[in-house]
């Protein structure tokens, strides 16, 4: 591997992880985030900003 594919995957996991912490301010599981950030990237940032948190549960 090079260096620009090390660069690549290290931005990717700092991604996942930034998505894990603004998916747990929002009231959502972080493990789970973490796992789709790691699938889907930017596209799984946007959803988590744009979608609704959760309803509270009775």
């Amino acid at each position: 591997m090079n260096d620009a594919n090390g660069g690549y995957f290290i931005g990717w996991g700092t991604l996942s992880l930034i998505n894990a912490g603004l998916a747990q301010a929002k009231g959502r599981s972080g493990l789970a985030w973490f796992l789709w950030s790691l699938l889907l990237g930017p596209v799984a940032t946007f959803l988590i900003v744009v979608l609704d948190p959760p309803k509270a549960r009775v």
